[in-house]
């Protein structure tokens, strides 16, 4: 479904002293698989997420090749990347705060997509709506669907940034840090809500993390990241048990000891 060959992103700055932060990074995810990328804060993770559906800054220069469904998502029109985003590929955000629109409420948040993509009244828009925070769990959906973001909890804006992701049912979901800045036992429900309708809806998910733990506990295969570089792949109970690259091994050396045993056990 997707496959990113070579992948490269410069930076350009006045100085001309331009910055690569993506050194020819590959990587494929197939239709209904669960793929992590995982490194230290600085690695290139977001930069990867973003060169995906087009949300580069001006001044970024991408190379390589992203093919989604064979089209080259590089070489795509603002139109097409527009049609495809939300559509075919879903994003949750790092920060569901500066993500959501402010001065609009959690609903017609929610809403936009579907009136911009399909031809619906406003009243099966707010319906639709309703049901998606239900299905994301949103307690008394029918009172929050009129509250603006800065009158909701942590969790529930992270639900509301799901519910924008899948409303329009797309094949890839890509959930960049999705549980950033939630207490241990909000990040819990907001991966198992995750968990629960990706494999519901039957799409395919790359998920985003620093957190070691959620990727062994959300994903099916890992890449690990560092300076813009890929360090290994594999399998993640492979990754996690017999790690190749010495850094992997670091990252995991750093792990708390009852933690690593931990995910040792689990894989």
């Amino acid at each position: 479904m997707l496959d990113i060959r070579n992948l490269t992103v410069r930076f350009e700055t006045r100085r001309r002293d331009d910055r690569m932060v993506l050194h020819g990074i590959d990587l494929a995810v197939g239709k209904g698989e669960k793929c992590g990328i995982v490194g230290e804060s600085g690695s290139g993770k977001s930069v990867l997420a973003l060169s995906i559906i087009g949300l580069l800054p001006r001044n970024a220069r991408a190379g390589g090749e992203v093919l989604f469904e064979g089209e080259n998502l590089l070489k795509a029109s603002e139109r097409q990347l527009t049609r495809m985003r939300g559509d075919e590929i879903g994003m949750i955000f790092q920060e569901p705060m500066t993500a959501l629109n402010p001065a609009m409420t959690a609903g017609s948040q929610i809403a936009e997509a579907l009136h911009l993509h399909h031809e619906i009244t406003r009243a099966a828009g707010r319906a639709e709506a309703l049901r998606l925070m239900d299905m994301v769990k949103i307690r008394n959906a029918s009172a929050r669907i009129d509250a603006y973001p800065h009158e909701l909890s942590g969790g529930e804006r992270q639900r509301v940034g799901i519910a924008i992701a899948l409303a329009l049912k797309p094949d890839l979901l890509i959930a960049d840090e999705p549980t950033t800045a939630l207490d241990v036992t909000v990040q819990a429900e907001i991966l198992d809500i995750l968990d629960e309708l990706v494999a519901e809806l039957g799409i395919s998910l790359l998920l985003i993390s620093h957190d070691i733990g959620v990727i062994a506990r959300m994903t099916d295969r890992v890449m690990v990241m560092r300076d813009g570089r890929k360090m290994e792949e594999g399998a993640t109970g492979t990754v996690l048990r017999a790690p190749e690259h010495p850094y992997t091994r670091t990252l995991l050396a750093a792990l708390p000891r009852r933690t690593r045993a931990f995910l040792e056990a689990g894989q």
